[in-house]
């Protein structure tokens, strides 16, 4: 039998999806691979690459009572973990942060199992912040690891974010400022907090000079109560614009956009990066330890992108920074930037440390 990396994630697609990438890279290495999550987590799972998933019993709370609770749920889920990894023969535990990760990596640190944890923000997260002294290797997305000790940002490995294949093969493309042609923005936004740019953005837009606007082509992702308002704004601008809650060929779209205005999510800073992609960014405003403004920071560093803060977000400020970057010049050396921050090969990075730490 080949060797078994357990992969554990769950909560959020921002801990699912890089899991995902490094799952399909140590399958593709001919490593038998097996998901640990909980029972929220398994709504994001369902393409992910595993024989076999282990829902296992986790919670997060507050206050004495909510805190028992979840403390209970954790014992039962290291026990249920254990009991997993004993019949599996797991050669390594592979976490990816937020509560869901936890049982299967105490449950590994206990039983003296080869362990790493991928911390997808420039702060280091809560559940890996507990587990980083106890596991065997720290991987980081970012070259900055906010709210770690000394010991663990000295050991920690920079190996990048890992992207979606689709995404992967953006990097290869040449990125192509829109000339005299049309400009094509992509507007995404957070599943917390996306009314802001639902509301926003459109009017940004709509406010832009003639010459400008008559170009445009929008593509936005929009709240469900704000899809009408928004295509009535672009509409009343004149402006050629696709609204919708969700897209899926995300890809496809980067590829086509010349900017993009949106989150400043972990997986959507390294996609922005590796796409080549100048943006806008918005961090969310309630993002624990402020990891989006300090995630956006890999990009506004190099200025690959413009960051306004949630605060100081208005119709007037979101219209000179979209003003401000649309020009041919100004876009090809945001994209540069971005692209010169990018690690494109990040699943191929963090595969080559699970192995190496599964010695």
């Amino acid at each position: 039998m080949s060797q078994l990396c357990v992969v554990a994630a769950g909560g959020t697609g921002g801990h699912m999806f890089p899991a995902e990438a490094l799952a399909r890279e140590m399958a593709a290495r001919g490593w038998r691979v097996v998901l640990a999550t909980d029972h929220r987590g398994e709504q994001y799972a369902h393409a992910f690459p595993a024989e076999e998933r282990l829902a296992l019993d986790a919670a997060t709370g507050s206050g004495p009572i909510g805190l028992l609770k979840a403390g209970a749920a954790i014992v039962r889920g290291v026990g249920q973990a254990q009991t997993a990894f004993d019949r599996l023969n797991a050669q390594v535990v592979v976490g990816f942060g937020g509560y869901p990760s936890a049982p299967a990596l105490v449950a590994a640190i206990l039983q003296k199992r080869p362990t790493l944890i991928h911390e997808q923000n420039a702060v280091l997260g809560r559940t890996n912040r507990a587990l980083a002294p106890h596991v065997r290797a720290v991987a980081s997305s970012f070259p900055t690891l906010e709210r770690a000790s000394a010991e663990v940002k000295s050991r920690a490995q920079v190996v990048g974010a890992p992207v979606r294949a689709d995404i992967r093969a953006l990097f290869d493309r040449a990125y192509a400022p829109p000339g005299d042609g049309p400009i094509r923005i992509l507007v995404t936004g957070g599943s917390q907090g996306a009314r802001l740019l639902s509301e926003t953005t459109p009017r940004a837009l709509a406010a832009l000079p003639d010459a400008l606007r008559r170009r445009l082509k929008v593509q936005q992702q929009s709240r469900p109560e704000t899809l009408e308002t928004s295509r009535q704004i672009y509409l009343d601008a004149g402006i050629d614009a696709e609204v919708a809650p969700f897209f899926r060929d995300m890809a496809s779209r980067l590829s086509a956009a010349h900017l993009v205005i949106g989150r400043a999510g972990a997986s959507t800073c390294a996609e922005l990066a590796v796409a080549a992609m100048p943006s806008i960014l918005i961090p969310l405003k309630i993002a624990t330890d402020d990891h989006q403004r300090l995630n956006a920071k890999l990009l506004t560093d190099v200025s690959a992108a413009e960051m306004i803060l949630e605060d100081e977000v208005t119709v007037d400020a979101m219209t000179a920074a979209v003003t401000g970057v649309l020009a041919d010049q100004r876009l090809a050396a945001m994209s540069a930037a971005a692209r010169a921050v990018a690690i494109p090969d990040a699943a191929q990075r963090l595969a080559d440390l699970a192995e190496a730490t599964a010695g």
